[in-house]
């Protein structure tokens, strides 16, 4: 049964540069399902007008997707022949090729490649397993992701191997044959049996390039983190470094690769926390934590400039973050990148466990915080635990895909517990928490006189 809501609530943040106001109303929302709430995982939402798709775990941990028209208050719900453990990293890929077909990866870690496509467009219905993409080196996946290419090909890519000891591989889908093959002959990035790297990215850039920026781990222990690199591509085949502009030969080796900031094993670097972002020139950013000499986590962004990797402090936090361990952590400091918004202002969203959460205001030049926003990236409703079981935390995804309307977008919203290092909690365990999706709007307009 669909539960109904229709609620408007707003958000707001106020500009601290030319005193506008940036509300952020939720306009519709609209009951998926009660879905597990033990431990984390992402889930998927996918719009692609007029459909809406869902993919996550049900309150029994089985793999499900749901679809609706988007003109439509009622979902279809079909279960896949899965069912996930504890572990956080299972999350769901989901991605829609050009004829309509959708593509679903997820429940994986340091095992075989679990890949589901429809038989028929636009009908989850249809899912069907395929025990093979390409047939080689899929026995031990993880991190699925779906991206569209230079030239909007559906790209599919995976970590190989494990922590410590994993390779990134590249697949592209021919969709006139409905086949998978390598985009790269080899492996984008080569641990040499020794480390692995942890990316985020590739971002396309106001530039035109596919930027990536990576951490290289040496074991499963999260402490062994070292050494911020970078590349970039205009097509996702041909790599070059960013600080001189040399092609790099694939695999990508640490000893070959553009080093963005040399932080030691134990420096306080950590995969999760580096993220990409682009300044109001479109040069290209680097947000990551490490120690100081006084021991303190602090947060850095580093930019390419002119040829060269410039490195600021954003802001001064004397506090040491010990971090370290297997599996799922649960993080104590959150970096956002930094995002240029619609008045050419710079922000970046932070948490802290000791000096909270908000949005900085970034200087355009120093890259330091000069401030804060009065920002909520969630409504209210959205952030209130409506759970009674004690630990609950709001766990949002954002829309993948494309937005019917203009002014709207989609998210969807569920309550779990925090990770568990990806071990299996002891009884009692909260009951399921809803899953539900929500249309929201943002609004700009100018702040009342003598706000």
């Amino acid at each position: 049964m669909n539960i109904i809501l229709l609620i408007f609530t707003t958000s707001i943040l106020v500009s601290a540069q030319n005193n506008t106001i940036e509300r952020t109303e939720t306009v519709d929302t609209l009951d998926i399902a009660r879905v597990w709430a033990g431990h984390p995982v992402g889930f998927s939402l996918l719009t692609h007008p007029p459909y809406q798709f869902v993919a996550y775990y049900d309150d029994k941990r089985q793999l499900t997707v749901a679809q609706r028209l988007l003109t439509v208050r009622t979902w279809t719900h079909h279960i896949l022949p899965v069912v996930t453990g504890w572990d956080s990293h299972n999350y769901i890929a989901l991605a829609i090729d050009d004829d309509g077909y959708l593509h679903l990866s997820g429940d994986m870690h340091v095992t075989p490649l679990k890949y589901y496509r429809t038989i028929q467009p636009f009908n989850v219905a249809t899912f069907h397993r395929f025990d093979r993409m390409t047939g080689t080196n899929e026995s031990r996946a993880t991190y699925p992701r779906f991206l569209r290419g230079a030239q909007n090909q559906l790209i599919f890519t995976y970590r190989d191997g494990s922590s410590g000891a994993g390779n990134e591989i590249y697949n592209i889908y021919d969709l006139k044959m409905k086949l998978w093959k390598r985009l790269l002959d080899q492996p984008l990035t080569d641990g040499e049996g020794q480390r692995n790297a942890y990316f985020d990215g590739p971002v396309e850039g106001p530039d035109g390039y596919f930027h990536l920026a990576w951490v290289w781990r040496e074991t499963p222990d999260a402490a062994t983190n070292h050494d911020l690199s970078y590349a970039r591509s205009k097509d996702l085949i041909n790599w070059s470094t960013g600080a001189a502009n040399k092609s790099l030969k694939l695999p990508i080796k640490l000893k070959d690769c553009d080093i963005v900031d040399p932080v030691p094993e134990k420096g306080g670097i950590i995969n999760g926390n580096v993220k990409l972002g682009f300044d109001t020139q479109g040069r290209v950013l680097i947000s990551y934590h490490k120690h100081s000499a006084q021991n303190y986590t602090q947060p850095w962004t580093a930019r390419l400039e002119n040829g060269q990797w410039k490195k600021y402090q954003i802001t001064d936090w004397p506090w040491h973050w010990n971090f370290g361990g297997y599996g799922t952590l649960q993080f104590s400091i959150h970096l956002g990148g930094v995002t240029k918004q619609t008045d050419a202002r710079l922000i970046q969203g932070y948490s802290h466990a000791k000096f909270g959460s908000g949005t900085w205001l970034i200087d355009p030049q120093s890259l330091q915080a000069i401030g804060k926003v009065q920002r909520q990236t969630l409504s209210p409703e959205m952030s209130r635990i409506e759970g009674t079981f004690p630990g609950l935390g709001v766990k949002t995804s954002a829309d993948l895909g494309t937005s019917d309307k203009t002014d709207i977008r989609y998210v969807i919203r569920w309550e779990t517990l925090a990770s568990n290092f990806d071990k299996p909690r002891p009884e009692p365990l909260p009951l399921p928490s809803t899953l539900r999706l929500y249309a929201l709007k943002t609004i700009i307009e100018n702040a009342p006189s003598g706000r």
